[in-house]
């Protein structure tokens, strides 16, 4: 699970800012949207408001990046202007991002400095935060340190991989030693496969538009019988939802030529590796498919139909509204098995009514009281901004200071009854995160 998240020097932040998923001490009522550990007290969701230009997606874009250059390895080239431009100094600056994690019931930090208009690595680093321990570090003096208490053979180990390591200022070392490399499930070296795995396999940053997203459970008829079940409650007018098959032409003429080459040529590659019959179920926007290739490298392909009321024809999914096409975005969230997962999702409310959005809200809190999947999202929908729905700490604020930096702040600094009506006095400015207009009259404006 999320504890913190910190970041400076990125995009719209330029000063250190962080949000974290503590609970309140303050706050009583509502235990159930909290994870409760022996240590530590967690939030399961969390909604960030500001106006536009804020900082909101570029506090998404945060975690998405981390995630990348963890994948990768390295930091990507196009994030070479990423640092805050506000201040030109930045560029030779430091940019900094680092996360806190509760792994099972252990606390983890890892995060890494990087000058971006170069994409070099300054430093890196894990620390065990309850044992207060330094697991590993590298400084711009190219030293790197390990602190973890191995055996004789994992040290040995790990003065190889840090020694080929010494002076890499272009890749991560958490990424390294997921290159390739296998521990015991007892060894101290595992950390790096925990964290990593947290980064892939955990944490899923949405963001509008996407362009493809898993979707397995789509084609197992059981799961398939509670997607109709969420579907149908939010009155989509869609009454049905049947699987049939699809012809590679037809996947092609969906998709793109250019797609269809890359989803066949990484199929054939990993079942080359693996020799066995694999699965494939992605997402466009356009269509939902599921591609099966045997060892003989032949195809079955699968798409969803969708029926509306009583009609008899069949509708494909890029005949749906926008507002449809959103709600099945959301079904990862209540349908996802992986009970670690982190979901970080930008303008959440986009293209739903006010009243769908703020029942799929409601949905969401009634699932996590049996879930500890964490949801961090932002939203303009000032309607769910109710003390019912949402503690005080699970609202957050991004707003730009004199400087035109970002700021994140929490509502919980702000001292409010539990009764009052919180999204009355955000509108009134009372919690600062609101657009300031400047004056203009329509004669003002020069005649065309």
């Amino acid at each position: 699970m999320l504890i913190q998240v910190n970041v400076q020097n990125f995009k719209s932040f330029n000063e250190l800012n962080s949000l974290n998923m503590i609970a309140s001490n303050r706050l009583r009522k509502q235990k159930e949207r909290l994870y409760e550990s022996d240590t530590i007290s967690l939030l399961k969701s969390t909604v960030i408001y500001g106006s536009n230009a804020s900082g909101k997606s570029n506090f998404v874009e945060v975690l998405r990046f981390m995630k990348e250059c963890v994948m990768n390895q390295e930091i990507p080239i196009e994030s070479y202007n990423w640092y805050c431009r506000n201040h030109e100094d930045n560029k030779e600056k430091i940019s900094s991002f680092s996360v806190q994690l509760l792994l099972n019931e252990d606390c983890y930090e890892y995060g890494f400095d990087a000058i971006l208009n170069t994409q070099t690595i300054k430093d890196e680093w894990i620390v065990d935060l309850n044992k207060k321990k330094i697991l590993y570090q590298r400084n711009n003096d190219g030293k790197l340190l390990n602190g973890l208490n191995l055996g004789k053979e994992d040290r040995m180990r790990m003065e190889i991989y840090l020694d080929d390591f010494l002076h890499n200022d272009k890749s991560l070392f958490l990424t390294e030693m997921n290159r390739n490399k296998s521990f015991d499930k007892d060894s101290e070296l595992s950390v790096y496969h925990r964290i990593y795995n947290w980064f892939v396999k955990d944490l899923n940053v949405v963001l509008p538009d996407m362009p493809l997203t898993k979707f397995s459970y789509y084609y197992d008829e059981s799961t398939l019988s509670n997607i109709k079940k969420i579907v149908r409650s939010f009155d989509t007018g869609i009454e049905d939802i049947e699987i049939k098959n699809m012809s590679e032409e037809q996947l092609q003429n969906k998709n793109g030529i250019s797609l269809y080459k890359d989803v066949i040529n990484e199929l054939k590659k990993n079942v080359q590796k693996q020799g066995q019959e694999l699965n494939l179920s992605m997402r466009s926007k356009k269509e939902f498919f599921n591609i099966t290739m045997n060892d003989n490298y032949d195809l079955e392909i699968k798409t969803l139909c969708f029926k509306h009321g009583q009609s008899m024809l069949d509708f494909e999914f890029c005949e749906e509204s926008d507002g449809t096409k959103r709600v099945f975005d959301f079904l990862d969230i209540l349908l996802n098995k992986n009970q670690n997962s982190v979901y970080v999702i930008d303008e959440m409310e986009r293209s739903l009514h006010p009243n769908l959005f703020n029942r799929l809200i409601e949905l969401l809190n009634e699932y996590q009281k049996q879930s500890n999947i964490q949801v961090i999202f932002t939203t303009h929908e000032s309607s769910i901004m109710k003390q019912d729905l949402f503690r005080r700490d699970q609202i957050w604020f991004i707003e730009r200071n004199k400087d035109n930096g970002s700021r994140i702040y929490s509502l919980d600094t702000f001292n409010e009854r539990f009764d009052k009506k919180i999204s009355k006095a955000y509108l009134e400015g009372r919690y600062g995160a609101i657009p300031q207009f400047k004056s203009l009259h329509i004669n003002e404006l020069e005649q065309l």
